[in-house]
């Protein structure tokens, strides 16, 4: 049987309740029945958020079927989602194929998991990968966690409130210049991030040169509630150093900081995200007992 659809741009501000319900439902759908979210952190925000984001919804009747978000830039980034009960109608790729002509073939499409049916779409329309993320995971209890070991000059505590703010925003943004999702934050990103249910100022860390207030570099942990068949998980969410303190160590520090904050919890596991090419980030990991667990991929035209 084959299901007809149509697809609709929209802007923020035309983005109904009733449609974002819809598909915020069909991303925990997706979640499920695939082992993995089909959207990131930040295009499920974007779902319900004043923005910039371009919106192209997939209607069968008035039910929505399909999903990609566009976040502008340079590059633009999109992440599409179909229902699974809406599978194999051609929708996933109409949606991908839309995405590119939208902003302009330099649009990039991520594929969280690198999926057969994201492969199959990718190979179809000639895409090619142009960026990998790895997801890697540990478990929290063996291999067993190395001592936090601080070395002479840097102190290390939590944060402590919006004080700490100014010089969060000032590493992260020298830290991710690079980084198209990363870099660039205001203090509307760390508000946005405070007010999660998630957050824990306690699974902040935060290293300083002894004896001042200048940060040198920071790890923010996050605790994924249990869902889609899968037990609650800690995160490795951002570890930054400033480009200014490189060369000391601080990644190790502030990464088994966390580790061990995340054990205390009661935690079974913990997972990150890192650049597929970031070489000196992903031994570090490594050497902490990380492996990989799936790859997320941002296709493009070559």
């Amino acid at each position: 049987m084959t299901t007809s659809f149509d697809i609709a741009r929209l802007d923020s501000a035309s983005i109904t309740s009733v449609v974002a319900e819809q598909i915020l439902s069909m991303v925990s759908s997706a979640a499920e029945a695939d082992g993995t979210a089909p959207l990131s952190e930040q295009a499920v925000k974007a779902v319900s958020a004043d923005g910039d984001q371009v919106h192209l919804v997939a209607t069968s009747g008035s039910t929505v079927v399909g999903y990609a978000g566009i976040a502008p830039g340079s590059p633009a980034m999109a992440e599409a989602v179909v229902h699974p009960d809406f599978r194999g109608h051609g929708t996933g790729r109409a949606l991908v194929e839309r995405a590119l002509t939208e902003i302009g073939d330099g649009t990039r499409i991520w594929a969280h998991g690198n999926l057969e049916p994201a492969q199959s779409v990718a190979r179809s329309l000639g895409l090619e990968i142009a960026r990998e993320l790895l997801q890697l995971r540990r478990p929290l209890a063996t291999p067993e966690l190395p001592d936090v070991a601080l070395q002479q000059g840097i102190s290390l505590r939590t944060y402590r409130g919006h004080q700490d703010d100014a010089e969060l925003l000032r590493v992260n943004n020298a830290a991710f210049s690079w980084h198209p999702e990363q870099g660039g934050w205001t203090g509307k990103d760390i508000e946005e991030r405070r007010n999660e249910g998630w957050f824990d100022p306690a699974g902040v860390f935060l290293a300083f040169e002894e004896g001042t207030d200048t940060l040198l570099g920071f790890h923010w942990t996050k605790v994924h509630p249990a869902e889609a068949g899968e037990d609650e998980i800690g995160e490795v969410y951002i570890v930054g150093i400033d480009p200014q303190a490189q060369g000391r160590g601080l990644g190790r520090i502030l990464t088994l900081a966390g580790l061990h904050y995340l054990k205390s919890r009661n935690l079974t596991d913990v997972l990150l995200y890192v650049e597929a090419d970031n070489a000196a980030a992903v031994h570090t990991y490594e050497r902490l007992g990380f492996t990989r667990f799936h790859v997320d991929a941002a296709y493009a035209r070559p």
